[in-house]
């Protein structure tokens, strides 16, 4: 299953290396564009299909497989002490965090008060962490693969319960483009692992709209934050009037 991602994410590459679109791929497959972005998102694709793919990127299957084992080496989790560095400097934080969104280097210093000096140590540090491939020019490659995760419960993840969480639900969620729903039932656990795909589905899809987007002009896109979040539970105000 690991492999299938990185062959799909390695697709993806190319066919942004090589400008091609999902209308293009749609074409190619005889496919609605609805129907190829759901392939993208569920990781789906047949060998016929990928086949099929590969010829309008004019390479052979064999090639994409190289492609792939290329970036099997790709970083997939920092160390706790590289994570701790990172929220020790609010600035390198910062720059890793647009960089693994899409942003380029050159709109990230013109957007936020960072020089170039000071961006390119910053860049300098995030390759010696491994989470880009500083290139000549100031360009940058990221070499974190697509299942990249902080560490459970370490220092980023307490870092954003403390400080970005608390901020987020702070909103009415009225605003265009804001949605707030919290919902209850008694499930099933044959009915829980049905939302918890969904839900990941919901997430892939989240990801493959803002890789989409990368192409729009920065000036058209705004900062976008999802929470999900599902467990067994109860509120203590019920659950104190259980009887033992």
């Amino acid at each position: 299953m690991h492999q299938a991602r990185l062959l799909i994410s390695t697709l993806k590459q190319e066919l942004k290396k090589q400008n091609k679109t999902y209308k293009q791929v749609a074409k190619a497959l005889d496919l609605s564009e609805a129907s190829v972005k759901r392939l993208f998102c569920e990781e789906s694709f047949s060998l016929d299909r990928l086949d099929r793919v590969c010829e309008l990127l004019q390479m052979e299957f064999c090639d994409l497989v190289k492609l792939m084992e290329k970036n099997i080496s790709l970083t997939s989790r920092l160390s706790l002490a590289q994570e701790q560095e990172l929220v020790s400097d609010i600035r390198l934080l910062l720059m890793a965090h647009f960089l693994i969104y899409g942003l380029l280097f050159s709109e990230i210093i013109s957007r936020y008060s960072i020089s170039e000096t000071e961006g390119v140590q910053l860049l300098a540090k995030l390759d010696r962490m491994k989470v880009i491939e500083l290139l000549p020019g100031n360009k940058v490659k990221m070499i974190i693969s697509k299942d990249f995760q902080w560490i459970k419960n370490g220092p980023i993840q307490y870092f954003y319960q403390r400080n970005i969480q608390p901020e987020f639900f702070n909103s009415s969620f009225t605003a265009p483009g804001e949605v707030r729903l919290f919902v209850s039932g008694l499930f099933s656990a044959a009915s829980t692992n049905a939302l918890i795909k969904k839900i990941q589905r919901l997430a892939n899809e989240f990801n493959e709209l803002n890789y989409e987007d990368q192409s729009v002009d920065l000036n058209e896109r705004v900062g976008t934050s999802l929470v999900i979040a599902m467990r067994s539970w109860e509120p203590s105000i019920f659950s104190k009037l259980r009887r033992m």
